[in-house]
């Protein structure tokens, strides 16, 4: 029987909004260390807590006693990536396919008596054969059997946290190879009991020469943007090197900030001029903050993971570092003259005071800026920045270039400053800055900022032929914090 369609009569079309770009994470730091757990092409590997960190790294790696400092604070942050530099040439590898408990079962192994494989390493063509396996007890086994098999070439370990065989060459540097494994002309063909054939195992990683901090730090930058904060897990980092990675963070495009921890004495010393608290102070570093810790070469890892735990998007969330408390810190007991030092040169400290109480304080970044000041408007710039992208990105129709659609910005942008009232990165007070569209100098800023747009009409030819938004222009104060407070008791009798 024919029918009409009733899409002639009534057509209905459903038309999906495109997903909203997010906005960064302000509380994510990366613990860049050169242990070799993770390997130099995939450089950098996600934790939410420190249990999988430790699992990977075990409890004696550079990186997992950072990474447990940063965890230590409370309330505790909730993200963390391990980074990986080759400090030292590395050596070409072979990470086989994670094998299931049932290919992991000592009778697929004990069974072999005439096991083979080929595989190239360091570009020589390794031709394995007749390795009896019927004696081995454990994985641990079967890997040492593959190691002697292989000779000066290379080794087999079983990693048993991530249920593979991995092969290693034994030399390092970018001539360093590993091939992926496969069948023998004859016996048992070990490369499939081993998963270390194509299309099972990962794909090789070539060794890489030694590499300096900085190349480490740029690789990671531009591999991934999820990162905000970044140490160094590693306590004998050169200054020539802190401050090669200081310069790059502070010209970085993507705002990021560093954090290094000194134990160097000269620090206390208020003469010195070589202490890496110095140095960073004269460069002027805004992206970079110092602590000293006598104890502890990662001190700096608790300031982070107190400031890491902010909420923007929350309602009084925001934080001064100072009076806050380092778990897991020894605190300093310090002369006047050794505490004045250190805050001279913008270093901060876990001090004891003289009430039994200890705090770190100033807070600060090597140029004076404060901290929460620096981290929270990193914040805010990128929260404006995705707002105004996410209205042009989600809006079904255009923008037009009209006083009209311009005030959609304007609206946009006040909703975003708005919430940054809401946590306490602004607050109403005066206006100390230049004046500008209604606003002067000295005038009171009630609602904390002051958006001003310049009329449609106003703009250039060409700025309008290149589809451009006049010029908005925010005015915002900062809510500050009070670190000190004089009392003057006034006494009749």
């Amino acid at each position: 029987m024919q029918t009409l369609a009733i899409s002639d009569v009534v057509s209905v079309q459903i038309v999906m909004s495109p997903t909203a770009a997010a906005t960064r994470n302000f509380g994510a730091l990366l613990v860049l260390g050169s242990s070799p757990v993770i390997d130099i092409a995939e450089r950098i590997r996600q934790y939410s807590g420190i249990d999988g960190l430790l699992s990977d790294f075990g409890s004696t790696a550079q990186e997992y006693i950072a990474a447990n400092l940063f965890f230590d604070q409370l309330p505790q942050p909730s993200i963390i990536y391990a980074g990986r530099w080759a400090k030292t040439a590395t050596s070409g590898l072979l990470e086989g396919g994670v094998l299931s408990l049932a290919q992991q079962a000592m009778s697929n192994f004990t069974s072999v008596t005439t096991g083979g494989m080929k595989i190239t390493i360091d570009g020589t063509l390794k031709t394995l054969s007749a390795i009896d396996l019927s004696g081995t007890t454990n994985l641990n086994g079967v890997a040492s059997a593959i190691s002697t098999a292989l000779g000066a070439a290379g080794t087999c370990v079983w990693d048993a946290t991530n249920s593979q065989f991995v092969i290693t060459s034994s030399t390092t540097g970018s001539t360093s190879t590993v091939s992926y494994a496969s069948a023998p002309t004859s016996g048992v063909d070990l490369s499939a009991l081993l998963s270390l054939q194509t299309g099972v195992a990962s794909a090789p990683v070539g060794g890489v020469p030694a590499e300096s901090l900085l190349n480490a730090v740029t690789t990671l930058a531009a591999m991934s943007n999820d990162w905000y904060g970044l140490l160094v897990a590693d306590p004998s980092v050169a200054t020539s090197d802190a401050q090669a990675v200081s310069t790059y963070i502070e010209a970085s495009s993507q705002s990021r900030i560093v954090g290094y921890t000194t134990q160097n004495p000269l620090a206390l010393d208020p003469t010195s001029t070589t202490d890496l608290a110095y140095l960073l102070k004269a460069a002027n570093f805004k992206r970079t903050f110092t602590q000293f810790s006598s104890s502890t070469p990662y001190a700096a890892a608790s300031v982070f993971g107190r400031a890491f735990t902010v909420n923007f998007q929350g309602n009084n969330t925001t934080i001064t570092l100072k009076f806050k408390q380092e778990p897991g810190i020894t605190a300093e007991s310090l002369t006047e003259g050794q505490a004045a030092a250190l805050t001279a040169k913008n270093c901060n400290m876990f001090v004891n005071y003289n009430n039994d109480t200890a705090i770190i304080q100033e807070g600060v970044m090597c140029n004076g800026y404060f901290f929460d000041e620096v981290h929270g408007l990193d914040w805010l710039q990128n929260d404006l920045q995705t707002a105004v992208w996410n209205l042009l990105y989600t809006s079904q129709t255009k923008i037009p270039q009209t006083n009209a659609g311009i005030n959609q910005f304007v609206t946009t942008l006040e909703s975003r400053l708005d919430q940054a009232v809401a946590n306490g990165l602004l607050a109403p007070g005066q206006w100390g800055g230049p004046a500008f569209g209604a606003i002067a100098t000295g005038q009171f800023l009630t609602k904390g900022y002051y958006v001003y747009a310049a009329p449609v009409e106003s703009q250039s030819q060409a700025d309008r032929e290149a589809r451009k938004a006049p010029v908005i222009q925010i005015a915002v104060k900062l809510a500050g914090a009070v670190h000190f407070v004089d009392v003057i008791v006034n006494v009749n009798r």
